[in-house]
């Protein structure tokens, strides 16, 4: 179960999202009148940016080592699993995110197609538009890190239920293994029957007297 070391950073990904998320809601009715408009359009643009500037960064890293683990975690959940249990919703949950992976993974590959051919035809342009690019991109992906905010955590969430039990029945699976090795171990067949004593040559006869 290789998939489980990429654990601690999805882990740290899904609460980088869902943070990201709150911080903006706590403070973007505050910046809007009773009806919703913003009573400073460049505050209100500027949150909007650093919230999807720090979703984004998350979000590479659910592409960087989310196929893996959402691979790890269907083979080793079973048929049960999704019927019932504790990880059943969010299997469920799970049904979506190879769609979201998939599209968050083109567009942070048409990005670097643009960057690459910015360098290309104009040296030194990159500075200049890169940072225009890169909020571009950010705003485009803020729905992806949307759908990941509770997509990732169920991902987790399963993950290591799944890496906790393949713990707790490794046990049970080394004792059967040693008690199977100790039964078909030579010493452990019982004492084998002592071999037969090699027969006695008999007494030859007297010699008879010669006539």
């Amino acid at each position: 179960m290789a998939w489980r070391q990429h654990l601690p950073a999805l882990a740290s990904a899904a609460v980088g999202i869902n943070q990201a998320s709150d911080a903006w809601d706590a403070v973007s009715d505050s910046l809007c009148d009773v009806n919703g408009w913003p009573l400073d359009e460049d505050a209100y643009a500027d949150g909007q940016v650093k919230r999807d500037a720090e979703a984004w960064a998350h979000t590479e890293v659910f592409l960087d080592h989310g196929p893996e683990v959402l691979a790890g975690v269907r083979a080793a959940a079973n048929g049960s699993d999704y019927v019932e249990g504790p990880i059943s919703d969010d299997l469920r949950r799970l049904r979506g995110i190879d769609t979201t992976l998939e599209r968050a993974g083109q567009l942070r590959h048409e990005w670097d197609q643009v960057m690459a051919l910015m360098d290309a035809s104009q040296p030194g342009s990159r500075k200049l538009y890169q940072k225009r690019a890169e909020e571009t991109r950010n705003t485009e992906g803020w729905h992806y890190a949307h759908e990941l905010s509770y997509q990732g955590p169920a991902l987790v969430r399963a993950a290591e239920y799944l890496a906790n039990r393949a713990d707790a029945e490794q046990p049970s699976l080394t004792e059967r293994a040693r008690v199977a090795l100790t039964r078909s171990a030579p010493d452990a067949r019982g004492d084998l029957p002592a071999a037969p004593p090699a027969p006695t040559t008999p007494n030859p006869p007297a010699p008879g007297r010669s006539r």
